[in-house]
């Protein structure tokens, strides 16, 4: 695979696992109904995990805007395919997205609960303050990124089990900091599918929450840019 084309369709596979299993849990009517924080951070795990695997030896298994921003920074990376990498990732991300709506229509129109229906594209704050938000999605990816630049700096091969570490570590900040915000860590996971809520037809919708958007967006952001900083400067 092209790096873009791996980028677009790892991105894509890690959407379809992850919310389709918050679309399963939080939708009526579908098998796994109300099955919690567990189910949807083992969910998540396994999205990582297989995005991660098909993808790391075609594109370095970024997946994410700010894994990818953050190695540029860390001159980990060329700033030359940063834009074609964000491009496949936000594309993947919808395309996920649109695959989990036509898998659930019918739940979806079933659903008299917006709320749960934007849930299953597009993360948003238990209790919602926005500096406070920033914060933890900023916090929660720093660590994510800051792990990542360990991991792949101990070069350890582990055959099929590569990309086990992390998705572990996803798996950590979803039990340990993923509570106040759903632990987004990923610009494109929340804005790809929040422009296919936007888009697409569901039956009794609400809006879109573009008033919260920027945080998922901004914070993953700025987090793994920190984390790229602080590790070139002090940890590598």
């Amino acid at each position: 695979m092209t790096p873009f084309l791996a980028e677009f369709i790892g991105t894509s596979m890690m959407m379809i696992i992850g919310n389709g299993v918050v679309a399963n849990i939080v939708l009526p009517k579908t098998k796994g109904n109300n099955g919690g924080l567990i189910s949807i951070v083992l969910g998540w795990t396994i999205a990582v995990f297989v995005g991660v695997y098909i993808t790391s030896s075609s594109s370095g298994a970024h997946l994410n805007p700010a894994v990818t921003i953050a190695f540029a920074t860390a001159g980990k990376f060329s700033w030359s395919l940063v834009p074609t990498y964000l491009l496949a990732q936000l594309l993947g991300s919808m395309l996920g997205a649109f695959v989990v709506w036509m898998i659930y229509k019918d739940h979806f129109n079933e659903s008299e609960n917006p709320a749960d229906q934007l849930a299953c594209f597009s993360t948003g704050p238990s209790i919602r303050r926005l500096p406070q938000n920033f914060i933890v999605e900023t916090v929660a990816t720093f660590v994510f990124v800051i792990g990542i630049f360990h991991i792949k700096s101990a070069g350890v091969e582990l055959g099929s089990f590569s990309a086990l570490p992390v998705a572990l570590l996803v798996a950590g900040i979803g039990f340990g900091i993923g509570g106040p915000t759903g632990w987004a860590i990923n610009p494109a996971r929340d804005l790809g599918p929040r422009i296919m809520h936007f888009v697409l037809p569901i039956k009794g919708k609400g809006p879109s929450d573009w008033a919260y958007a920027a945080i998922p967006v901004f914070g993953p952001i700025v987090g793994g840019i920190l984390a790229a900083i602080i590790y070139v400067q002090f940890l590598q």
